[in-house]
């Protein structure tokens, strides 16, 4: 659909050079490919929370959140913004990629080591239980693992290769899907679960690893000159990155300290399905950086304008849709992926599922302000949300637990989306047009519709899901959300 015409767009200005029609479509049918395998990783990625959730009960997989999200905000600093700044400094002309990435590398690796290790010593004053102190010690090997696939990441990017990041992620939920039953078969409690989370990043950071060989070799490169230019480049998003996760994770840590493991695991199961989902605009806007920024950087302000807009679509198609249907079909859903016993998570699944799409948008916004290099201009939003979302967190969760984390979630996303929205209008003049959103909030409508009746009469959970998903695209396509023309470039293999 937009997404294929999309990709055609992106593989006229890649590295490429002059692409013939057919190699455009090539590319288009190597990233439907990496949708697939997208939705198949989304798939196992649901299937191991649903061992998880049912194997270690609600008070066992807040102890897992618990140590997940702990350890999430200390990765996420170790970040630094290096993860965005190498497809950056990668995507301009003339770059000495085999330079940047082997610093790079190296400076990942020094800051991942001194924030992962910090994040185990600080746990001795933290009431924690030993069992969760223990987890954070082991687990920390796991992001360790993922903080160099980051880095490799943003090579697969610049290359419009990333159906080889998709496969590596196929490969390792796989992984992580068996090894998950077998502890569940023999018992081996919380520690082996997060052992074989261990063991699954680790998988997965040798494919990346073996992959991205063919693009560029990858050593350690300890030029501490280099390295400050590399901070001076990555300071503005290593702040925005700081303040976005205060208001993004302070909310599972709070709820951690002050209420019990059964609270943060009802928490924890519907937030875990919203993460799931977000890795999709994540992986989409990750495609289109590269690209808006050479588009801005060649001030074709034209395509930057039209990328831009088909982005902007593809995520309205999706995100529109995908509230409605979580509306109606909470219960079930929490029910099939983590059971009956966390039935409370389907209120909560609700709320987040509002961040979720305004997540699915927001994004194509938050990379292209990176795309125009305004970073520095958003911070003092980041801080603003940070700041007002951390004291509502305080305020909100005492009083209503898991309802008032979500809520504020809710606050936090729109707040940013909108400040994103704002500065990309303000340096490039580029607005959003409606026309396709019109025909998408219709078609959900009259899913809607459908939906309610399903859902009151008691209707099967895939009856309904799967005919409410065939009315909303039929109708989309009787509305001209897509078009003949885009269904038959994705089918042309000429």
């Amino acid at each position: 659909m937009r997404f294929s015409l999309l990709l055609i767009i992106i593989s006229k200005i890649s590295n490429f050079g002059n692409l013939t029609m057919t190699l455009s479509t090539k590319i288009a049918h190597n990233t439907i490919i990496q949708i697939i395998s997208k939705i198949i990783a989304t798939v196992l990625g649901l299937l191991t929370i649903a061992i998880m959730t049912r194997y270690l009960g609600k008070s066992g997989f807040g102890d897992y959140t618990t140590i997940i999200t702990y350890l999430t905000f200390f990765a996420t600093i170790a970040d630094l913004g290096l993860t965005l700044v190498t497809v950056q400094l990668i995507s301009k002309a003339n770059a000495d990629e085999e330079k940047i990435i082997g610093n790079l590398f190296a400076f990942r690796l020094v800051t991942a080591v001194l924030f992962l290790g910090s994040s185990i010593l600080i746990t001795i004053f933290l009431p924690y239980s030993n069992a969760i102190k223990i987890g954070i010690a082991v687990t920390s090997f796991s992001f360790l693992f993922g903080a160099f696939n980051q880095i490799l990441v943003g090579v697969f990017q610049k290359n419009l290769q990333m159906d080889r990041v998709a496969l590596a992620e196929v490969v390792s939920r796989t992984f992580l899907f068996v090894a998950v039953f077998l502890v569940y078969y023999l018992d081996y409690g919380l520690l082996g679960v997060l052992i074989v989370s261990v063991l699954a990043n680790l998988v997965s950071f040798l494919f990346h690893f073996f992959f991205s060989q063919r693009f560029v070799k990858t050593t350690l490169l300890f030029e501490f000159g280099y390295w400050k230019q590399i901070v001076k480049q990555s300071w503005p998003i290593a702040v925005t990155i700081f303040f976005n996760l205060i208001y993004l994770r302070t909310d599972t840590l709070i709820l951690s300290l002050i209420k019990s493991s059964e609270e943060v695991g009802i928490y924890g199961a519907s937030y875990k399905v919203i993460d799931v989902l977000v890795t999709v605009p994540f992986m989409f806007a990750g495609i289109i950086l590269p690209v808006i920024t050479r588009a801005w950087s060649e001030k074709n302000n034209q395509f930057f304008y039209k990328v831009l807009q088909r982005s902007f679509d593809v995520m309205i198609i999706f995100s529109i849709p995908m509230l409605a249907g979580a509306f109606f079909l909470a219960d079930p859903i929490i029910n099939l992926i983590a059971g009956p016993e966390f039935a409370e998570s389907a209120s909560v699944l609700r709320i987040l599922m509002i961040a979720s799409s305004v997540i699915f948008v927001g994004t194509m916004f938050s990379h292209a302000v990176i795309a125009i290099d305004k970073q520095k201009n958003i911070i003092w939003s980041y801080i603003f949300v940070a700041i007002t979302a951390l004291s509502a967190y305080l305020i909100f969760i005492p009083k209503f637990s898991y309802f008032g984390a979500a809520w504020v979630t809710v606050y936090s996303e729109v707040t940013i989306a909108l400040a994103s929205l704002y500065l990309v209008y303000k340096h490039t003049k580029f607005f959003p047009n409606f026309k396709v959103t019109s025909r998408v909030l219709l078609s959900t409508a009259i899913m809607s519709v459908s939906l309610y009746y399903f859902v009151a009469n008691e209707f099967n959970f895939y009856f309904s899901l799967f005919t409410a998903m065939l009315i909303y695209f039929g109708f989309l396509y009787l509305f001209k959300g897509f078009t003949n023309k885009e269904i038959l470039e994705i089918l042309n293999k000429n």
